[in-house]
This record gives structure tokens, sequence and C-alpha cells, in this order.
């Protein structure tokens, strides 16, 4: 394979680059196993399923979390061409990974299971590729199983996409059906890259990650000119300049080349250790002579959830910020912020895109760092209006991350974000799915039928309904059939108020919430229970109050431990118990006013734990 990475600057026109976009569990990580191995970069004996996939959750969940390249060689009449493939996730929650990937190509493979027909998540990725101008190749995966009805999902894609239903290829990842002529179709229909081999050099960085041993790894897509080793690059964005110590392709494993053409994708390593040196979204040109305009970038992210994360021992702080510093340059979606809590300590407010994200980011700096973490309930972003006589000529505006800043004057408005939420399932389910999107304050946008059987329903909702257990309600209504997606949609403004927990009259930080009017009471209620298990009993009775302001709206009571005083009266007056029963009155009453509640750690834990939510997102395929 050696002559193969080493004959670069190949023509454009013998270039094809393009992704797979497919949902979860459609076969799309089986697929690039099938291409690497008819296309010979991988041999029999290093064959493995999920090859691409390289890291351990991706493996043991069976899911994709970061978008691979790889280099394919394919030979058509004689011609070879070089095929850039890019293996995509397929989870809503990582469509950033997706819009950086589209970035890098101009065509995409639609892969849909022929056993279930398309899904709302690769709808939302295929209107994606849609608008970046790609070519669709429509494609139905899983035809040798017994449940398959390609006749029937082949129209459904061909209404969707307007083509015609004999243009929608038929594959079998698995036993290797199809695969030769669909990367014969790859090489007809996607068209080769467009840019100019004398301009300046301009290449566009879609990914990075960060290595031990050699620093950051840069994964790039070459728009003009050429990039070669040993020359000196100027990120456009930051204006760091860096001498490139190797560039090379991914073929599976990383080769080191001559250089870089146009059209061509591949990484760079320059050495650099900062790993905010190198941005996704950036254009790299060279240092003497380079391009003076920068490519259009991606959008930045916006996070859609925010949750606190904080380490079990409070000296692994240091560790924790250095864990994100590393993942953020792996996955730009991840945003965060130092925060402090009174019962947890010192940790970081992080933006997710949504729960699965939340929940791998999570277990990706427990296993990669070796850190214990507590994550507290996830939260989204509000806007909070004062009202103009308590803004008292401060900001008569605060945006809201955290329960613990929710200001204590008069509030004029709050504004919550909302999402226009599409939802995907078999007809007969449209009057359950009607009444949970009601009951969560949704509005219906439209309603489209893709099929006899299968339905389209898009409702405008509140995102801090949906980041609950909404997905989870939705599967259990429609028996696993229904397929979610979401996008951010604005603002409305809404009756929310803010829940404070309080022991023994003294508020708790960590248990507050930001709730909607009428479901600040399930809240109240639920959390007094929770905690009335959790928290140890006192020598004193211990009240816990939910509280809207200063009014109460739950109360639960964890009663006090008794000592039998009176064990060691064996007859005599009863004077001589009153006695003892009034000195043990007097004490516990003296005790309450001066004993603190201690709030041991695992109740907190339990408490504030996001594991519920977390096994709602693993099964959000």
């Amino acid at each position: 394979m050696s002559s193969f990475a080493d004959r670069t600057f190949t023509s454009p026109e013998r270039i094809r680059n393009f992704c797979i976009i497919a949902h979860i569990d459609h076969g799309k990580s089986t697929l690039a196993d099938r291409m690497l191995q008819f296309t010979g970069v991988v041999d029999e004996r290093n064959a493995r399923a999920q090859y691409l996939d390289r890291m351990d959750i991706e493996r043991e969940r069976g899911i994709t979390i970061k978008a691979q390249n790889v280099r394919l060689p394919w030979d058509v009449g004689g011609v070879e061409y070089v095929l850039h493939l890019i293996d995509t996730p397929g989870h809503v929650d990582f469509t950033y990974a997706v819009s950086r990937a589209l970035e890098a190509c101009e065509g995409a493979i639609l892969l849909v299971d022929a056993a279930q027909g398309i899904e709302a998540q690769t709808l939302a990725n295929l209107y994606l590729a849609l608008e970046k101008n790609l070519t669709i190749i429509p494609v139905l995966n899983k035809i040798d199983l017994p449940a398959a009805d390609p006749d029937r999902y082949a129209a459904e894609l061909a209404h969707i996409i307007g083509c015609d239903p004999g243009d929608v290829l038929r594959v079998s990842a698995k036993t290797g059906s199809g695969v030769r002529e669909l990367l014969n179709e790859a090489v007809r229909l996607v068209p080769a890259p467009v840019g100019d081999s004398d301009a300046p050099a301009r290449a566009m960085i879609f990914d990075s990650v960060y290595d031990t041993y050699r620093g950051v790894v840069t994964y790039i897509r070459v728009m003009d000119g050429k990039i070669t080793p040993r020359e000196r690059i100027k990120m456009m964005s930051t204006g760091a300049v860096h001498e490139l110590l190797e560039v090379g392709i991914v073929s599976p494993d990383p080769k080191p080349s001559v250089g870089l053409g146009v059209g061509e994708v591949g990484y760079l390593i320059t050495g650099v250790k900062d790993v905010r040196q190198s941005k996704v979204g950036d254009t790299v040109t060279s240092q003497r002579h380079g391009a003076t305009e920068a490519l259009t970038g991606y959008r930045e992210p916006r996070p859609m959830v925010y949750s606190g994360l904080y380490p079990v021992d409070g000296s692994d702080y240091p560790e924790l910020r250095e864990a994100l510093d590393k993942l953020q340059l792996n996955d730009a979606a991840l945003t965060y912020e130092p925060e402090t809590s009174t019962a947890l300590g010192f940790g970081f407010r992080c933006g997710f895109l949504g729960l699965l994200h939340l929940e791998i980011t999570r277990d990706r700096l427990e296993r990669e760092a070796g850190l214990d973490l507590i994550s507290t309930a996830p939260n989204v972003v509000y806007r909070v209006v004062l009202d103009g006589t308590d803004a008292k000529g401060g900001d008569s505006e605060l945006t809201v991350t955290n329960p613990s800043d929710w200001p204590p004057g008069k509030i004029a408005e709050v504004y919550e974000p909302v999402v226009k939420t599409t939802i995907l399932a078999p007809s007969e389910f449209i009057g359950a799915i009607m009444e949970l999107c009601q009951a969560r304050r949704g509005v219906l946008g439209g309603m489209d039928y893709l099929s006899e059987t299968r339905v389209e329903l898009r409702y405008t909702m509140p995102l801090a309904e949906i980041i609950f257990d909404f997905f989870d309600a939705l599967k259990s209504r429609t028996r696993g059939y229904a397929s979610l997606d979401y996008e951010e949609a604005g603002e409305q403004a809404a009756d929310l108020v803010k829940i404070d927990i309080l022991l023994q009259g003294e508020p708790v930080d960590a248990f507050s919430a930001i709730r909607h009017r009428d479901s600040a009471y399930g809240y109240g209620t639920t959390m007094a229970s929770k905690l009335r298990e959790l928290i140890p009993r006192q020598q004193f009775e211990v009240p816990i109050q939910a509280a809207i302001g200063s009014r109460i709206i739950a109360r639960e009571n964890i009663r006090a431990i008794r000592k039998d005083v009176l064990a060691k009266c064996y007859g005599g007056d009863i004077t001589r118990k009153r006695k003892l029963l009034e000195k043990q009155k007097e004490g516990k009453k003296r005790m309450k006013t001066i004993g603190r509640v201690e709030v041991p750690q695992e109740a907190f834990v339990a408490a504030l734990s996001t594991d519920e939510s977390g096994d709602k997102g693993k099964v959000k395929k």
C-alpha cells in the first residue's frame, strides 16, 4: 500500500469525496467495513467489525460518535480512482460532526434500513446535505433480512428525494451484495472536486484529535493549491504560524506522503501541544504568498442543554480542566466555563447538544482521564427580563444557565428556548403522539403522510420539555416505532418559576430547579420525598420543604432518632420519668436551633445524577 500512499497530487478528476449519512443501527459502519475490504486497504487478517470506530464507547454501544475519514483506491474500467470516505455519526446530538463532514464532500450516500425506512434524524441530515448542494445516492441496506420491504421503502425514498424508485440502489452490507456496484455508482455520480492547483494553498480543518506523543493532529480538506511537508503554514483565524512536520493520508491508518493537492483529504502534524491552536472550521494557508481570503467556515454550534460537571474528589479539578481542553479539540460542540457550588465545590458548567452528548462526554472524561464525576440535572438557557423598578440602573436583562443565577427581585418576563420537532411514526399512533406533545406544551406545525402507513408530525415545543424524558415517553407510547429530531427555533415567553429546596429553612443551591408553574408542584414533591430517603436521620426532626419564593409548595419530615432515656428508670415515682423527658425535650429544642444538617456526598450524587436521563439517552436510536 505504500505506493498508493506515495502517489500524491492525484488529478482532481480522479478524486471522489463522499460521506455516508444514516440513522443509528442502519448499517453505516458495516458498509464502511465492506468498502475497506473490497478496495483492499484492510486485509482479511486485520479486518474487524466497526473498523473505523476507534473508541471503546463506540464499539460497546454500537454507535458512531466521531466522524472518521479513510482513503480508498478503486478501479473502474482500468482507471484508478481515489475515494475519500467519511463515516459520520447518526444521532441528532452529533449533527455538528455531520455538518463538518459534509463541508469536505461533494456527495453523500443516504443509507436506509430496508426493514425500517427513513428515520427523522436521517431526514434532518439529508436536508443538511441538500442545503450544501451535495449529490445524493439513495441506498437501501439489509435487503437480506426476512422483514425487508425494499419496494415500499424505495418508493418512500423516491418520494422524499424526487427520484425514480428504480434509481434507489439495494445492498446488503453484511453479505457484501451490491457494494461493488455502489462504489461504481459513487465514481459515476459524485462530481470531482473543483479548485485551482496554482493558487495559494487553502485547506479547511474539519476535525482534530490530540495525540499524547505527537501533539495536535489536524484533519484537512485541500480546496486550492498544495500542502507539502517542511513548509511554514498559517492558521488564518488565529494568525498562528507553524512548521509542518508531517503531511499524510489515512488509508485506513495514517501514512506520511509527499503532500496533498486539490480535493485531497488528509492530516497535518505540527508538533503543537496547545489544543487551542487548531480550531475546527479554520483555514490553513502558506505563510509565504498565502491566501488572503479565508474559506467560509462552519457556524458555531449553540449548546442546547447545560449541566454542571464536578469531580467527586475536589483535588481533581485541574485534571478535569485539562481533560476538557483536550476533549474540546476532539469535540468542537462542547463548551464549558468554571463555576462553584456550595454543595459540590469547584467544577464546570458545560454546554451540550443533547442528553446523549452529555452522557458520552461524561463517560469519555471518566475513561480517558481516570476521573470520578458528578453531573447535575440538565437545564436549558433562559433570558430573564427584570422589572424596570427592580433593575436599579443595572442590567435589565439576564441570561440564566444555572438556577443559582436566578434573580431575586421582580421579574417582568422570562423567555425559554423552543425547538422545531419532527416525529416520524406509523399513522396508527397519531393520537397518542398528539396527546403527549400537547401535554408538553407543544404546538402542532403541520402533518404529512410519507406513505399510506407512515406520517411526519411537526411540532414547536419548549426545549426544557424535551431534554428529560420526552423521548422515553414517545418510544413507550409508539411501541418503539417513532423517531425524533429537533432543531432550535428561537424563544418564547413562558410562566417559569424557580423552585428552592430548603433543609431546616436553609436553601440548598444544588437542588434548585427552574420549571413551568404547572409542573413545579410535581418537581417539589418528588425531590422532597427523594431527599427524605437519602438524608440520614439526625438527633432532631428535619423539615424538607420545596418553595417558590416565600410560598411552600411541598414538605416532608425526617424523623428524629429517639434515645430511650427512660431505660434506666425502673420503678419510682412518675415525676422522675417526666423530669428526664422534659430534660430531653429541652436538649432536642436547643439542638434544633444550633444543629446543622450535613447532606452526605452520596445523597447529592443520587439526587442530582443524570443516570435516569442517561438511560433514556441510550435508547435514543
